[in-house]
C-alpha cells in the first residue's frame, strides 16, 4: 500500500510545535494560505496553560513578546529551508495571538474565567444573540457570564460561534 507525504500545513506545523516546545511555548494557530503578496506561512504562539512554578507570571498576565516571536521565526525558518518543507517562496509570520484573543477550546472558558469577553451565539438567548460581560467560567457545557447590568447568562457551548477576550485598560 502507498504511504502519503504529510501535506504542508501539517509538516510546518510539527516543525512548528517542536521549535515552540523547545522555548516553553505552545502553537495557537498556524496557516499556510495564498494572500495577495503571495504565500503565507502564519504561526500564532501561544503561553502554557500552566506553567511551572517560578516560570514568571500566570498566563493571564504574561504575554509573548517581541524577542519569543523573532527566535521561534529563524528556528522555524531554518528548519523549513533546510527540511525543504515548502516548495515556493512564502513569508513567514510569528506572532501571538493578542490581547482580544479568541477563545476556542472549552479550556479556553475556564482559563480566561474573570476576564471581559464578547460571545456570539447562533441562536438567541435571552432575548439575544451578543453578549458583552465578565466572565465566570464553564458550568457543564455552559459558558457563564455577567454583563455590566448584573445579569448572568448561561450560554451553552454548542451555540457560540465566536467568542473573544475584549481588551480592558
Amino acid at each position: 500500500m502507498p504511504t502519503t507525504s504529510p501535506q504542508p500545513l501539517d509538516r510546518i506545523r510539527a516543525v512548528a510545535e517542536r521549535v515552540a516546545h523547545s522555548y516553553g511555548l505552545d502553537v495557537f494557530d498556524v496557516q499556510f494560505r495564498r494572500e495577495s503578496p503571495g504565500w503565507v506561512v502564519r504561526i500564532v504562539l501561544d503561553r502554557p496553560e500552566d506553567p511551572a512554578p517560578g516560570d514568571g507570571p500566570a498566563v493571564q498576565e504574561a504575554g509573548i513578546g517581541v524577542e519569543e516571536c523573532e527566535r521561534v521565526s529563524r528556528d522555524v525558518s531554518a528548519i523549513l529551508d533546510v527540511e525543504d518543507v515548502i516548495d515556493r517562496r512564502y513569508t513567514l509570520e510569528v506572532s501571538s495571538p493578542g490581547l482580544d484573543r479568541p477563545l476556542r477550546e472549552r479550556r479556553d472558558y475556564s482559563r480566561f474565567a474573570g476576564r471581559l469577553v464578547r460571545v456570539v451565539a447562533s441562536e438567541a438567548i435571552d432575548n439575544q444573540t451578543f453578549f458583552r460581560g465578565r466572565l465566570e467560567g464553564l458550568e457543564g457545557d455552559t459558558v457563564v457570564l455577567v454583563t455590566g447590568a448584573g445579569k448572568r447568562h448561561r450560554i451553552p457551548l454548542g451555540l457560540i460561534e465566536r467568542a473573544r477576550l475584549d481588551v480592558e485598560f
